[in-house]
Parts: C-alpha cells; sequence; structure tokens
C-alpha cells in the first residue's frame, strides 16, 4: 500500500513538474502553509495597510468591467475590504507569536481593525458607500461574515461607538428589496449577525431567505440560484457558506421562531458535505477546474464550500486532510504561479488566470475580484493541526488518471426532516 502512494505521489510530481508549476527551487522549499501564507499576505496587505491610514479610495487602482453598467465606482472599494476580510477573517483570528507568519498576521490585524473603523466613520476618507444603491446589501453582507468568523478576534475589540455605526448601517440596509435569487442571503447574513450580538432583528427576513433556499435546493449539493438552474459557482460564492452562518447565528442566539435552526443546520452542513466532494473532484491531476457560468473572475472562491469545510474540521468521510491541501495548494499554484493576477499597484486584475478583462460582467470591478481569498480558511486552522500536518495524498482525479483506485460517487440525498415548530 505505501509503495503505491509512493508511485502515485512520484507520478503526481511529474505531473506538476510537467505543467511548470514547480520550475522554481523557490516554491519547492516553501511548505504549503508558507505558500498559502505568501498568498494571503500578498492579496491583503494593499488593501489594509492604505485602508488602516484613510488612503484606499485615494490609492487603489481600479479597474471596472468594459460593459459597466455605469453605477457610482465607489462599491469597488467596499466590495474589496468586506470580500477579503471574509476570506482572511479565520487566519486574523489566530492567537499570536513570534514566527514570522505570526508577525505578518499580527500586522494585518492591526491594519485591518483600523480599516474596519475607517469603514464605517464618516469622516474618514475611506467611509465605505453604505447608502444609496443596492450593491451595498451584498457587501456589507461580507463584511457581517468576517465578524461571524473572527468574531472574538474582529468584532469584540472594536470600539463601542464603532460597534454602534455597524448596527446602524446594518440596519439601514432594510430599504433594500433584493432580487429573487441568492441576494435573500445577504439579508439573512446581516439580520443573523445582529440576532448573534443581540440587537434588533428582522425575523422575517431570515426565514425567508431560509424556506426560501430550502425551495431552492436541486439535490447532489447544489442550488438553483433562484427559481430556475444555472449551472455556475454560486453554490460556493453565497449558497452553502452563508446558509451555514445565518443558521449557526440563530442558534447562537437562542432565537425562538418557527424554525429549528439547528435540524437546518445539519442537514445543511451534510449538503455542503456532499457538495465539497464535488468540487474536490472538479481539480483535475495538473489543478485547473471547470471554468463555467457568471462570476468567474471571483477565482478560487469557487472553492469555498471545500476550504469551509477544511477549517471547520467538517470533511466528508471520502476527502482526507492531506488530498484536499494538495488539491487546493495545486490549484493555487497553477492560479497564481503562471500568470500576473495583479496590477502595478498590488490590486487584483479583472480575468480568471491572470489579466483577462473580457470575463467580466456588467457588475464587474476589481474590487469585485478580492473573494478570491475565501479559499485561504483552512489557515485559520493552527498550523499542527492535521490539514497542515497530514503527508499530501493524491486527490481523485490524480487517482483516477493515474490508474489507481479511486471512490465512486454516488447521489446524495437528504434525510433530516423538518417542520414548523409552531
Amino acid at each position: 500500500m505505501k509503495s503505491v502512494l509512493v508511485k502515485t505521489l512520484v507520478v503526481t510530481f511529474a505531473l506538476l513538474v510537467s505543467a511548470g508549476n514547480l520550475s522554481a527551487k523557490k516554491k519547492v522549499q516553501l511548505s504549503d502553509r508558507e505558500y498559502w501564507c505568501q498568498q494571503a499576505y500578498k492579496m491583503a496587505r494593499p488593501v489594509l495597510e492604505n485602508m488602516a491610514k484613510g488612503e484606499l479610495q485615494k490609492n487603489m487602482q481600479l479597474e471596472v468591467s468594459p460593459n459597466w453598467d455605469g453605477r457610482n465606482k465607489k462599491v469597488a472599494y467596499m466590495e474589496c475590504f468586506g470580500r477579503l476580510m471574509a476570506g482572511i477573517a479565520p487566519w486574523l483570528s489566530l492567537p499570536d507569536d513570534n514566527t514570522a507568519e505570526g508577525q505578518q498576521r499580527q500586522q494585518l490585524r492591526m491594519w485591518a481593525l483600523a480599516a474596519y473603523k475607517n469603514a464605517v466613520d464618516p469622516q474618514s476618507p475611506d467611509y465605505l458607500a453604505w447608502r444609496g444603491h443596492g450593491q451595498a446589501l451584498v457587501d456589507a453582507a461580507y463584511v457581517a461574515e468576517s465578524f461571524i468568523r473572527a468574531y472574538d478576534a474582529l468584532w469584540l475589540p472594536l470600539d463601542e461607538v464603532t460597534k454602534k455605526r455597524y448596527v446602524e448601517e446594518f440596519t439601514q440596509l432594510r430599504r433594500i428589496d433584493p432580487p429573487y435569487t441568492n441576494w435573500f442571503l445577504f439579508s439573512s447574513t446581516i439580520e443573523s449577525f445582529l440576532a448573534k450580538v443581540g440587537a434588533d432583528y428582522d425575523q422575517f427576513r431570515v426565514n425567508t431567505a431560509c424556506r426560501k433556499v430550502e425551495e431552492w435546493y436541486v439535490g447532489d449539493g447544489w442550488y438553483a440560484d433562484g427559481p430556475s438552474f444555472a449551472f455556475d459557482y454560486y453554490s460556493s460564492y453565497v449558497f452553502h457558506p452563508m446558509y451555514l452562518e445565518t443558521l449557526k447565528n440563530m442558534v447562537d442566539a437562542k432565537a425562538n421562531t418557527r424554525l429549528d435552526y439547528q435540524k437546518y443546520w445539519d442537514r445543511e452542513l451534510k449538503r455542503a458535505q456532499k457538495f465539497a466532494i464535488v468540487l474536490e473532484r472538479f481539480i483535475s491531476p495538473e489543478g485547473t477546474f471547470p471554468v463555467i457560468g457568471r462570476s468567474t473572475p471571483y477565482r478560487l472562491a469557487a472553492m469555498q464550500p471545500l476550504a469551509l469545510m477544511a477549517w471547520y474540521q467538517k470533511l466528508p468521510q471520502d476527502l482526507t486532510n492531506g488530498q484536499v491541501r494538495a488539491a487546493l495548494t495545486q490549484v493555487m499554484h497553477r492560479m497564481m504561479d503562471q500568470q500576473n493576477n495583479y496590477n502595478a499597484g498590488g490590486y487584483l486584475t479583472i480575468g480568471f488566470c491572470g489579466s483577462q478583462p473580457n470575463v467580466a460582467d456588467w457588475y464587474t470591478n476589481n474590487g469585485s475580484l478580492y473573494m478570491c481569498s475565501l479559499a485561504f480558511m483552512p489557515l485559520g486552522l493552527p498550523a499542527d493541526a492535521p490539514f497542515w500536518t497530514d503527508a499530501a495524498q493524491p486527490w481523485t482525479q490524480v487517482k483516477a488518471w493515474g490508474g489507481q483506485p479511486f471512490p465512486k460517487d454516488h447521489h446524495w440525498g437528504d434525510e433530516i426532516r423538518t417542520r414548523d415548530k409552531f
């Protein structure tokens, strides 16, 4: 068995070299975690260092879609900050230490806390565009999600004035009537966070989102984005993570409504685990995955549920820590090493693997792309966690295309039934 594994890993390594992903000695010398930290820090530093000083809107080199719809371009800064923080929040929640990683993490957290304050301070040049347009609902949800994912490290240390301002900004977003899509979960994420912190919340917005998401579940881990199914990654970008977090917030808040949030969460966890299996099987031996649907410039965000299950330490039985880490690491190498994904100012540029402006949708700006950070969530596990210490293993497509045994995949059905409590 050991010789088979060794042989498989040798084959895998040969594939990676042939793809040009490990041609530089520098990359061979970095551990997987060191490489992930390097990528996360590179992505985060220009945003947080500038915003901590109130200079993000002054210095960020902005790029918008070639078919931009004409909305106020200031939405880009809120998108950039909220989405970045939702991805790196778990990492920043780790305790300080004297390692090189720990020093970077501490610096980013200090910048982030200053940036959070500026984001809601009307006197700051980096006060974000919370009002006057519907897009604010989307990215306020990612800001709230960052607080959910690092509650003790990023929410509790904020001063009371700043916390009050966030509650006010979140509350005024009820003026927005969300479209009949995944946007329902932006509302429920915000409202359930308000419930978690003990503020007034809109129970109807939370429960309506839960009921609609249940109606839109189409099976085998997939959600339709509204009444009709679209073959895209919105089950990754929004549905699984924000539905799980909405339900968990309501459990934490001890909310007593018609819905049994714990049962809903238990069922949604199983669906997310099934979808993680699907995503892992999408990753080719070379570290590529299918480019499908809209919002493709979100890049690594397509892998968010797989990263989330790893961070939760809830990977399904079919997936090991070693194979998931190896697969996600190879995707990062394939996407981030071979093409330049950043502009001259160090900010992400529109594209999927490099600069590809033609793949933008009408709402895409380069702030939107910081959803890419959502794949970094396993950095929230300490360096001695099994996800980082287990030996690398071949992932499913490496086994399948390498002539090795691999697990079969079958339809998964819901077993948990929910009824209104009253």
